[in-house]
């Protein structure tokens, strides 16, 4: 199994996302997209889909119904639902039956200094978009 990837920034889930299917380290992935997204509180899915596609990773996204069961494959980016416990969402990787998840530890500490990544078995919330990866 892959090593999780923890997010550096507040809102660098996505970045932690992104470093995770393309096997780069945190940095690598924010400099490979750029200051603007690295210091912004969003990463919109078709952005992060066209950020993919730009690296070499073909993957679409798709705006999931609300309870609705779902399969999810190896590799596909989810972005939970705002809630209280992720107020601008989230973003977590499938990966071997897991989830990556890159703030494991937010629900209990909110400094990003303490952040830890980890591995979960289910989703912390509702997923609204999935990233899915394409076959090639």
């Amino acid at each position: 199994m892959k090593h999780p990837i923890t997010q550096e920034y507040d809102y660098g889930c996505g970045i932690a996302c992104f470093a995770f299917v393309t096997d780069l380290t945190y940095q690598e992935a924010a400099e490979f997209l750029g200051q603007a997204q690295a210091s912004s509180n969003r990463f919109y899915c078709s952005n992060f889909v066209a950020a993919l596609n730009t690296y070499g990773l073909p993957y679409k996204n798709r705006r999931l119904k609300p309870n609705m069961k779902h399969e999810f494959s190896d590799g596909t980016i989810v972005l939970l639902r705002r809630s209280k416990q992720y107020p601008v969402g989230h973003y977590l990787v499938r990966h071997e039956g897991h989830w990556m998840d890159p703030w494991i530890n937010s629900p209990y500490s909110k400094d990003i200094e303490k952040a830890r990544s980890g591995f979960r078995k289910r989703l912390p919330g509702m997923a609204m978009y999935a990233l899915i990866p394409q076959v090639r």
